[in-house]
Order: structure tokens, then sequence, then C-alpha cells
């Protein structure tokens, strides 16, 4: 008689297929701080030598997932990309707060286990995680066939971090008159995609394998394009002492909502439009749709990934930090004016 839980679409051997499969990646991101490897009821993380690179150490966490994307990693079977796009996005969001990651801990569901989608997000985490020196100390793959219709994945992450307590960056600092600094996207991010899908598979009846001239390549590679991570630099800036004042991580929300997050009661963001260069997919789709610019500028990162704000008179040390990284130009976007903490599109 064949195994019950096989028959109730749990496959129990395919987890354990999965788990020879990545151990090797998860393993590639450890350090001698991490102390347990897959299997154990917990991830254990020694802190006891990175606290002494801090006065009063404040741990920070957050977690959250890549949406909607998953629908077009789906459509064109490929999946290492957001494995890379959790990472980056949960570490950018410690980096608003000026804080440095040190471990994540995922959770993957399925309706059905698959060993090669699961090695491929697994190992995007990886990847991520050695770029920016995280530990992928484990997580949670869960099969759950009937609470995920056919073919279905969720992932999200859950990250921590370290800051020195009075080097938190709140937003409290921000005067009027300082500047807006942005680090260009690569594309949506993680943001965006069910707008992005109704617009550009519903409304303009485009496929993953459409080739746009517009955009430059097809609409799946342009919807695929990995998250990225602004830590290495904007880390050495703060290392640096470096008078960054506020950061915003442009997520769901676009400007219009992640700015405000923080700028203090009695001020506004001004954003100078057209002081960047607007990817060519959010043009496209603002065309194709017509959708008036305010929701483009609430739904999208419209090109600019993270926000610095900062005074004018540390513009050019932060350009000289940023000449290391080739990967990386910013663009002075705008400025801090009175107001009632909302953001101003001029």
């Amino acid at each position: 008689m064949a195994d019950l839980y096989t028959q109730a679409g749990v496959d129990i051997e395919a987890g354990n297929e999965t788990v020879r499969r990545i151990k090797a990646d998860v393993a590639s991101t450890h350090t001698s701080a991490v102390l347990t490897g897959i299997g154990s009821f917990g991830g254990l993380y020694d802190l006891s030598e990175i606290i002494k690179n801090y006065k009063n150490p404040v741990l920070v966490q957050s977690i959250d997932g890549v949406g909607t994307k998953l629908s077009v990693a789906r459509m064109m079977n490929k999946y290492d990309t957001v494995g890379e796009d959790i990472v980056n996005h949960c570490c950018d969001d410690l980096l608003a707060m000026g804080a440095r990651s040190l471990t994540f801990l995922d959770y993957v569901a399925h309706d059905k286990l698959d060993p090669n989608v699961m090695a491929a997000m697994v190992g995007g985490m990886a990847k991520a995680c050695r770029e920016n020196g995280v530990s992928l100390i484990g997580g949670e793959t869960a099969e759950m066939p009937g609470t995920y219709m056919t073919g279905e994945h969720d992932i999200a992450g859950s990250i921590t971090g370290v800051v020195e307590k009075d080097k938190i960056i709140t937003g409290e600092k921000i005067i009027d008159g300082d500047i807006l600094l942005g680090l260009p996207s690569s594309g949506l991010h993680t943001n965006g995609y069910s707008l992005a899908r109704k617009i550009l598979f519903d409304m303009a009846g485009l496929d993953v394998n459409t080739v746009v001239d517009e955009i430059g390549e097809s609409v799946g590679d342009a919807l695929l394009k990995v998250h990225v991570n602004y830590s290495v630099p904007v880390l050495e800036m703060l290392d640096k002492g470096i008078d960054v004042r506020g950061i915003a991580h442009i997520t769901g929300g676009g400007f219009l909502e992640n700015i405000p997050r923080v700028l203090p009661a009695n001020l506004d963001a001004q954003i100078n439009l057209n002081s960047w260069p607007v990817l060519p997919i959010f043009s496209y789709m603002q065309k194709v749709a017509n959708v008036p610019e305010d929701q483009m500028y609430r739904a999208f990162n419209m090109g600019i990934g993270l926000i610095l704000i900062v005074p004018q008179t540390e513009k050019e040390k932060i350009a000289e930090i940023l000449n290391k990284y080739p990967d990386f130009i910013m663009y002075e976007i705008g400025q801090i004016i009175s107001g009632n903490k909302k953001v101003v599109l001029k």
C-alpha cells in the first residue's frame, strides 16, 4: 500500500532530496558565528564577537516577500533571481535604519515540492547572502497541497541586523535645505507587479517572451531584473561618518508612500522630475495604460531604488565613495522644503 502521506499529496522523499541539494549552498554563506546547519530545530548565531564592535548594539529585524513577481518567475520557469530579490530587499530595509544585516531566515511554500525549483530559489538566496556578508541560517520548506493552487509557490524572508543605538537613522535630523540623492534601481525590484501584469499582459496583450523595442528586451527579462542591494557602498558611507540623515527604500507605495516615512512632520520632500533617467519599462507602461503621473510614482520606483537625505555639503564625499563602485551612480533628485510630511512632484 502506498504511503498515506504521499497519497495526501506530500512527498517526503522530495523534501529529503531538496535538503541534499541546497545544503552546500546554505553552508557557503556561513561564518564561524553560525553554530547550526540544516536540520536543527532552530538557527544558532553567536553574537559575542560582533557585539565587541558596538557600545550599545541594537538588533533590527524585518520580514517581507517578493509578492506577485513570483507569478512572472513561474511564467518564465526561472526561480533563482527571486531568491536574490528577497535577500536584497530585506537587506535594503535594514539599511534604511542604518543597520548591517547579519542573518537571513527563509520560508518557502509550494503546492508540491519540486527540488529543482527549491534549489534555484535557495541558490539565489545564497548568492545574495555571500555578496553581502549575510549568513543564511536555514528556514522552512512547506508542501501544502490544497492551500496553494497547482504550480504555485510563495517565498518570504526574515532578516536580522545590528546598529549602534546612537547611529540609528530615523529621519529626525532632517532639516529644510537637505538634498535627496537617488541611487538607481534595476527595474521594478519587487514592487508594483499586480499593476504591471495588468498593463503588460491584460491591456497590451503581451507575454513574457515578447520583445518590446521600446524596452530593449523581452517583457519577462525586464520584469525579472534582480532587486539591487545597496548595502556595500552605503554602509561604507556610514562607517566613514557621512551625515546621512534619512534613507528611503522605495518599495511598495513608491515615492509618495515611502519617503514620508522618514520625514519630520513639518517638512516635505520636493522631487524634481526629469532629474534622472526613468527606466524604459516604466515609460512604456505609463504610455500603454495612460497612467497618471502621481499613480506611477505611488506604484513604482521609477528607476530610483534608494534615496539618501543628506546636507548639501556631503554630496561630494558621497560621490567620492561611489566612484569605487562602478555599478552605483547617484542623481540629485530633489530637496527638503517646509511642509507637512508629504512628497511634492515638480
